[in-house]
Parts: C-alpha cells; sequence; structure tokens
C-alpha cells in the first residue's frame, strides 16, 4: 500500500534515510511525505503499529525488478533429454545411444532412458531392466540414477542426473588466458 491507500490512524515512521521518527498519525506522515516529495509506502503491515517509509516507490520497483531479473539470469536451467531403447536392442546401436546420453550429461541435462514393450516383448521385461543398469553402468562416470528403471504400464523408464556442472564458461576463461 502506498500513500492515500494507507488508512491507519497511527503507523511507525520510518525516513528516506532509514532514520527512525517513532509513531506517528497517518495524516502526518503522509503531509512529510509529501514534503519530502517522495512516497509513503507500509512495508510491514501486520506490525502493531504498522510500519510506514518515506521512499521514492518507483526507484524502488525500478530496483526490485533489476535485482530479479539479475536472480533469474543466474538461475540454472535443466532439461530432460530421452533416450529410447528396445528390450532386443544390439551392442552398436546400445553404443549409439550411450554415446547420445554421454553428451546429454556433459552439457548438464538430466537423461531419461525409456523402453516400449510392443506384443509379447512384455515377457521380456527381466531383461530389458538389465539393460538398463547395465546402461546407467556403463554411464556411471557422468551420472548418478536418480530413479531407477520402473514399469508403467507397457514402459520402462530411468531418469540419470549428471554428477558434475558443466563447466563450459571456465574452460572460455582458461582458453583466453593460455592465449595471452
Amino acid at each position: 500500500m502506498i500513500n492515500d491507500e494507507i488508512r491507519d490512524k497511527e503507523v511507525r515512521l520510518i525516513a528516506a534515510d532509514g532514520e527512525q521518527l517513532g509513531i506517528v498519525t497517518g495524516k502526518e506522515a503522509q503531509r512529510l511525505a509529501d514534503e519530502a516529495q517522495l512516497d509513503l509506502v507500509k512495508i510491514a503491515p501486520t506490525g502493531k503499529p504498522p510500519v510506514c517509509k518515506i521512499m521514492d516507490y518507483s526507484k524502488f520497483r525500478f530496483e526490485q525488478a533489476k535485482k530479479d531479473k539479475e536472480a533469474r539470469k543466474k538461475q540454472k536451467t535443466t532439461s530432460l533429454k530421452e533416450v529410447r531403447l528396445s528390450p532386443n536392442i544390439d551392442t552398436h546401436d546400445l553404443n549409439v545411444r550411450i554415446k547420445q546420453a554421454t553428451t546429454f550429461l556433459k552439457a548438464g541435462d538430466k537423461v531419461k532412458v525409456g523402453i516400449r514393450f510392443y506384443g509379447r516383448e512384455m515377457g521380456r521385461s527381466g531383461a530389458a531392466q538389465g539393460i538398463m543398469l547395465n546402461f546407467a553402468a556403463t554411464l556411471e562416470e557422468f551420472s548418478v540414477i536418480d530413479r531407477p528403471p520402473k514399469m508403467e504400464g507397457r514402459n520402462m523408464t530411468m531418469i540419470l542426473n549428471p554428477k558434475a556442472a558443466p563447466t563450459k564458461k571456465k574452460e572460455s576463461k582458461e582458453a583466453k588466458k593460455i592465449e595471452e
């Protein structure tokens, strides 16, 4: 709440420089804010009495938006990539999928490994679980099993998390140092 929206009889007032002005009436607080050509902002509405501060509200909102934007930039986003296998996959095809999963994990993405069963393949779910565990054991250097193999209808899925975060920025800084 700002300016005329504040209808409390008494408020604890803080000046623009952070100095405590004490408990004053709402009208008096608004008058002091108007004299300073600033806004009266309620910062702690649950206090007894509520706490208000004299500040430039538009500047405060701008700085808050700037901080939020900066925080979103630093936020790490991970995506979920999927690798599909079959219950009767050959070794070469398995190696191709392992290379794909390795590149995803090195980039810092989670990998969902899935096997879809068709027709009579449902009877081979035990062998498929072995294939998945072998797949995870091969990628043990780059990943950790987040969710072990689990049957969900005609699908068996497993999720792998990357072990270490990608270090692309550090490598580029090191490369610059070497060039200099």
